[in-house]
């Protein structure tokens, strides 16, 4: 009888196993954040054919499915893939050759990393980013007397942190014509004594950029997959490039489709002719992997080299009251035409007169309830008679948290009692009741992680100020990781299909030994992402 039992529990255990239907990847022991609405959290997941086809706990997982690939986590943390809904992917990429210049303690180091650099790296032009005057002892731009006498036979040409200002030394000047005579609309060429110092602010820049030689199309490859390895290892699945052209939008489609690019990217369209008749006037263009539905343009300037457009003079600088790069005919030429195609316009707005120029165009084609996601990027310095239009245009402001923590030892030197108009966070996101979270990389750094803590605790990875900067405007720990993922997916129309890890949603997650919801804050900068995952393959792992 008893032998007669055990063969008959065999059997039945061995049909029941038969049942189980089999799945590419089982991830157990897990505390799995799958921020969906109600921010529940599970233990285990099953993965089939790129997607999420479970997720609950273990026991049900383990009865339902079988897996040659299973994966016991040891009580790690997952969470979803997460995604930068503001950067510039393929010019990191570009850049990562170039000599890095954030940090140095003045100028005269710059121009010594600049020489070291070409020691290694010789290039026909001299190229390097990241210099900040802010940073200096005098907080001044330079002059390129220095840059002269390092390379008198070479063209130089730096860009400052923010991208919105460069210096260029004589050569670089005589290359692209540059004199005490030239002028530029929407940008600004710095003059001593009536002589160019080399300092161009935003569209001055142009002047010297379409002399340097365009990067070959097997650069810009190479760019993209270095950008993509280092992005993978920071935790990130998912980027919104933030103005590309035709060429460029097609090389990463030919890369996707041939696997060698596996990041999942959102591509705005810079406003150029080709870019119009190559994708905007057909339609929204989607794969499986790229996302092309977006516009980006430029309202200002930035705020650390005074382009930020105000609707007051800077308070360090009386005379000055910013820099509009386009004008308003132009900008809002561009909205109708993303308008009438069904585009999302995502446009760069740092100060507060910007901001309501853009708002004002804007509200000429948004009703109050519609759903087009119109974005403006930055949404640094808000007036507090626009921050309600926010939400009665269902406008999206697209912030980077780090900006914030970056510019708060110096920016109320620019804005005086305005200060406490900027960088307002959860005010702004109470508008709609949400917000996307980036980091404009290469401006600040890659890892989203810097962003979660910036947004949380406002504060240097020293922990100073040691009360957090305006703190009012601080994000708490779950809106901080919404912002990188769900609401950083729904802010380019895709919280159908990746930000959470939900059943039919892209298997994108990443595995911490870190408890981004309850560990102490401090410790956030120093994390180390164990693994990411896209489509449930591994693409990255400490290890």
């Amino acid at each position: 009888m008893i032998k007669n039992s055990l063969v008959l529990i065999i059997a039945i255990t061995a049909m029941a196993c038969s049942n189980r239907k089999k799945v590419d990847l089982i991830v157990t022991n897990a505390t799995i954040y799958s921020v969906d609405s109600a921010f529940t959290v599970h233990n285990s997941m099953a993965i089939s054919n790129g997607k999420i086809l479970a997720i609950g706990n273990k026991e049900s997982i383990e009865n339902e499915y079988e897996s040659a690939n299973c994966l016991d986590a040891t009580g790690k943390f997952i969470y979803p893939g997460f995604i930068d809904p503001h950067c510039h992917f393929l010019g990191y990429g570009l850049g990562l050759p170039n000599a890095w210049l954030a940090g140095a303690k003045d100028w005269e180091e710059v121009v010594t990393r600049l020489v070291e650099n070409q020691k290694q790296y010789a290039t026909e032009w001299v190229k390097g980013r990241g210099w900040n005057q802010n940073e200096w002892a005098v907080k001044q731009f330079p002059t390129n007397e220095l840059l002269n006498k390092a390379f008198p036979d070479k063209p130089v040409y730096i860009v400052r942190i923010d991208g919105h200002a460069a210096i260029a030394n004589q050569k670089a000047l005589e290359i692209a014509g540059i004199t005490s005579k030239t002028i530029i609309n929407g940008g600004e060429i710095i003059k001593e004594n009536g002589k160019p110092t080399g300092v161009l602010v935003d569209n001055a820049m142009d002047l010297i950029r379409r002399c340097i030689p365009e990067s070959t199309k097997e650069e810009k490859t190479k760019a993209l997959i270095n950008a993509q390895k280092n992005c993978f290892a920071v935790g990130l699945t998912g980027v919104h490039d933030a103005g590309l052209d035709t060429d460029e939008v097609l090389l990463i489609d030919s890369l996707h489709k041939n696997g060698s690019l596996r990041m999942r990217i959102n591509a705005w369209l810079n406003p150029t002719k080709s870019n119009y008749e190559a994708f905007i006037s057909k339609g929204v263009y989607q794969t499986e992997r790229l996302t092309v539905r977006a516009i980006k343009i430029f309202a200002d300037g930035a705020l650390g080299s005074r382009g930020a457009l105000l609707l007051q003079p800077y308070s360090d600088d009386p005379q000055n009251s910013g820099i509009q790069v386009e004008t308003t005919e132009k900008l809002d030429s561009i909205c109708k035409l993303a308008n009438d195609a069904g585009y999302q316009v995502c446009t760069h707005c740092i100060g507060d007169a910007a901001v309501r120029l853009m708002i004002d165009i804007y509200s000429k084609y948004l009703d109050e309830n519609n759903d087009k996601r119109w974005r403006i990027e930055h949404s640094q310095i808000v007036d507090p008679q626009d921050m309600t239009r926010y939400g009665k245009y269902n406008i999206i402001p697209s912030i980077q948290t780090t900006h914030a923590t970056s510019d708060m030892d110096w920016a109320d030197e620019r804005l005086g009692d305005r200060i406490k108009y900027a960088y307002a966070y959860q005010e702004l996101l109470q508008q709609n009741g949400w917000l996307p979270n980036g980091s404009d990389f290469p401006i600040e750094h890659i890892n989203p992680l810097y962003g979660f803590y910036s947004g949380v605790a406002r504060q240097h990875f020293n922990g100073e100020p040691k009360d957090g900067f305006q703190m009012q405007n601080s994000l708490t720990r779950e809106q901080a990781l919404r912002a990188m993922t769900i609401w950083a997916a729904r802010s380019a129309f895709e919280e159908n299909i990746k930000g959470s890890l939900e059943v039919g949603k892209n298997a994108d997650f990443v595995i911490l030994n870190f408890d981004l919801m309850n560990d102490s804050i401090n410790a956030v900068p120093n994390i180390k992402i164990q693994q990411t995952y896209v489509n449930g393959e591994q693409v990255y792992s400490l290890n």
